[in-house]
């Protein structure tokens, strides 16, 4: 049940019609997992939690430097040398007290994974790099959790939703190794493509809405426009490929 507080708080978004008290329940009784507190970490997070997501878990083993301030909205000048954790746990209890906010140092890797996204409804990918991305990918699959990819590089960001089982994977989409490496990128191209991830998320939980399943949106701020492209799953997948029909409950 909502309470009176949350009623109120929530009026605006409970006025929508395929949302309604029944939408905010189920917001608030969901639990999503959100790798990486940066430029695309910052504004997912802020915004579910301004949404009301019941329980947010935000994972990262970086420290605020000066360098990530034009685009990682949840850190401030004086938070350089903080925990990016202990930063965007400070400032999202500010935004929404009610929501439970659980900040964890650690890197994703292949030991902890499992543990990280236990008890979690959804993964948010909002990395920077592409090993850590196919593991939470992979990880998405196994445990068939509905996996959220966001990605930006100058004026430029993509975003797709991907639900194990049902549709093409990141792995249909990259279809080779992207090293790691320093790359340019605009405040607000993370803006942008984080409040999209964040969109998906909340008509996922909701139920409401056209999904971006196996359709990869590119954003270009430069032309100011949106290209969007059918991404069809690959049966020889390394990752999802070799899933038979109907091992999935969902």
């Amino acid at each position: 049940m909502l309470t009176i507080n949350e009623l109120e708080r929530y009026d605006r978004q409970i006025m929508i019609a395929n949302i309604g008290e029944e939408g905010q329940e189920k917001l608030k009784k969901t639990n999503v997992f959100i790798a990486g507190t940066g430029g695309l970490g910052s504004p997912v997070a802020i915004y579910l939690t301004a949404a009301g997501v019941g329980k947010i878990r935000v994972v990262d083993n970086d420290r605020v430097d000066l360098t990530n301030l034009n685009r990682q909205v949840l850190h401030w000048d004086k938070d350089i040398g903080k925990k990016k954790v202990s930063s965007a746990k400070e400032k999202l209890k500010k935004i929404n007290h009610e929501v439970d906010i659980e900040a964890i140092e650690e890197t994703i890797t292949e030991t902890n994974i499992f543990q990280l996204i236990a008890d979690f409804d959804l993964i948010v990918d909002a990395m920077d790099n592409m090993p850590t991305r196919y593991l939470l990918n992979k990880a998405a699959i196994e445990k068939n959790i509905p996996f959220f990819h966001g990605a930006v590089h100058g004026f430029e960001g993509r975003a797709i939703t991907i639900i194990p089982g049902k549709t093409a994977c990141l792995k249909c989409v990259y279809r080779g190794d992207i090293p790691k490496e320093k790359f340019p990128v605009i405040g607000v191209t993370p803006a942008v493509i984080g409040s999209i991830q964040a969109t998906e998320v909340i008509k996922y939980i909701v139920g409401i809405g056209e999904l971006l399943k196996n359709r990869l949106l590119i954003y270009d701020g430069l032309d100011m426009k949106f290209t969007e492209f059918t991404i069809k799953k690959d049966p020889q997948c390394e990752h999802c490929g070799h899933v038979k029909k109907g091992y999935y409950k969902r």
